[in-house]
């Protein structure tokens, strides 16, 4: 079901775009589904992902045939995001659509330089319409490659979400192709917001869990807002890190501590050298805020009662240390913090205490201290790391085979760095490193001799 409408323009190689609204291909009934109170947690931001595919790529005409097919069970995507009586944001599942860009760019795919996201990536994903839920965008290639860009509202999913979403996309393509219906999606997701509801009456207050959530949580008035002249001079890259030295930083890290735990500390200690190096002439030392997101379905329900479930589930602890104590640091040391403010967050109670807390709160917006450089705020230099490692790259076959390469998009307004590590699509162990940070970080990851390389051509396209 598409209904077509006139784009504007793609500043690709000044080529005309087309826009279609694609709805899904049964009708669905028009009602309203609220945000769960951890959806509540999350600001008006978009986030994006990109797929790029070879000769021959997936056409636009499949892409639309599937989506409208895959946007059956996964609806709200279809919908848009509206105000309730309180002034809060909930999902009018309307089957409106999801606006559909066909571009084409004048020049090889090879001519991306995908490494210098700033020069190129912004012109490959769509621009969402504020209201709507998600955005996809095709940009055809000289070569007969193509990239497939998607924005989605982080207020209605979080990243496993939309993973969910994206191999159900890529299954309609193979599964349903010829015609009718799709098969059942991989996963069903499931909507039920009652599985995260607000215990009633609520439990007898934890000392632990609620100092613990405030925290790593702030209601909006009571916190500083975030520094708009960082947001406006970070720049965004995407490195890779090879096998070999993700291994390499978890041996260094210590035992029984994970990839992620070593990558984190590691990058909480070159964030330290920036904030030293940006703060050279400055009479104090500057502190650094590291946060690490964490997905709470397998804490609230180890059964799996969660694995369904869509929309957002996260919490991020985070550390402050100063600059000068992380340079100093071993880095058994500074992995075992990162272990241990991550472990005290990783559990049932923290997640089942934060819906409580929400509750008791609303319609007062609350948010993440990390993001605001922990309870100090104000000068820390907040970096967030959030894993990609489950990004289903090698399921994104849309019937032509898998992608190239792909990457999460997420430039955000705020005044703290963003990284976020993902597979890579060569599946050979290599990990690639979207980063959304401060030039001095990005100048103290490039000068270190390992772990953060440059992302060239000859990596992506072979």
């Amino acid at each position: 079901m598409v209904k077509e409408e006139q784009g504007g323009e793609v500043a690709m190689a000044a080529a005309a775009a087309v826009t279609t609204t694609v709805a899904p291909a049964l009708p669905t009934q028009e009602h309203r589904l609220p945000l769960s109170n951890l959806d509540l947690l999350l600001p008006p931001l978009d986030v994006s992902v990109f797929l790029c595919y070879r000769h021959p790529a997936p056409s636009a005409a499949a892409l639309k045939e599937a989506l409208a097919k895959a946007l059956v069970p996964f609806y709200p995507l279809a919908g848009e995001v509206v105000a309730n009586g309180d002034g809060e944001p909930e999902l009018l599942c309307s089957g409106r659509g999801v606006d559909f860009t066909e571009s084409v760019a004048g020049e090889e795919m090879r001519g991306l330089r995908i490494g210098m996201v700033d020069e190129r990536v912004e012109k490959l994903v769509p621009a969402k319409k504020a209201a709507s839920v998600m955005a996809v965008q095709v940009t055809k290639f000289k070569c007969g490659g193509a990239v497939v860009g998607c924005t989605f509202d982080h207020r209605v999913c979080d990243a496993y979400s939309f993973n969910m979403f994206l191999v159900a996309w890529a299954a309609a393509a193979r599964d349903g192709h010829g015609g009718g219906t799709a098969p059942p999606p991989p996963t069903i997701p499931s909507f039920r917001r009652s599985i995260v509801a607000p215990r009633d009456p609520p439990p007898p207050r934890s000392p632990s869990t609620d100092a613990l959530i405030d925290r790593l949580f702030a209601p909006l008035g009571s916190a500083p807002p975030p520094p708009d002249d960082a947001a406006a001079a970070a720049v965004n890259r995407i490195y890779r890190v090879a096998a070999a030295d993700v291994a390499s930083l978890q041996d260094s890290a210590g035992p029984g501590r994970t990839k992620l735990e070593a990558f984190t500390a590691h990058l909480w200690q070159l964030n330290a050298r920036a904030a030293a190096a940006a703060a050279a002439a400055a009479e104090h030392e500057r502190p650094c805020c590291m946060g690490v997101v964490v997905d709470g379905r397998g804490r609230m329900f180890p059964d799996g009662a969660m694995r369904a479930y869509f929309g957002n589930v996260l919490t991020i602890p985070y550390g402050v240390m100063g600059s000068g104590e992380l340079r100093a640091a071993a880095l058994t040391d500074v992995a075992g913090d990162v272990h241990r403010w991550v472990a005290e967050a990783a559990t049932g109670d923290h997640f089942r205490g934060l819906v409580d807390w929400v509750e008791a709160r609303r319609p007062k917006p609350a948010a993440a201290r990390a993001y605001l450089g922990g309870t100090g705020g104000g000068d820390a230099a907040a970096c967030i790391v959030s894993s990609g490692m489950g990004f289903p790259v090698g399921e994104a076959d849309f019937r032509t085979g898998a992608p190239a390469f792909a990457s999460y998009h997420f430039p955000w307004p705020a005044g703290a760095g963003y990284v976020m590590p993902m597979p890579s699509a060569r599946g050979d162990g290599d990990w690639v490193v979207y980063v959304h940070v401060s030039p001095e970080l990005a100048a103290a990851m490039e000068e270190e001799p390992t772990v953060f390389r440059s992302l060239d051509n000859s990596y992506v396209f072979g």
